[in-house]
């Protein structure tokens, strides 16, 4: 299982609402949350062929601002 971690733009429950239709059509994605108490909402996606493309796209698609964690 691997696990991506992003900095995001999402910061409440509607955002979270708003994107749940576009990560989970994301087949590589199994599981994924947000963390909106951390200052930089960070989005954690955990798949067996995550593609942090696919995320990002999916993520943007959705209307939200997204940057891979180092």
């Amino acid at each position: 299982m691997e696990t991506l971690r992003f900095k995001t733009n999402i910061k409440c429950g509607g955002c979270v609402a708003t994107v749940t239709p576009f990560l989970d059509k994301e087949t590589s994605v199994e599981k994924w949350q947000v963390d909106t108490a951390n200052p930089d909402k960070i989005l954690t996606v955990e798949g067996n062929a995550v593609n942090g493309g696919e995320v990002i796209e999916a993520i943007e698609k959705a209307g939200f601002k997204i940057e891979p964690l180092k």
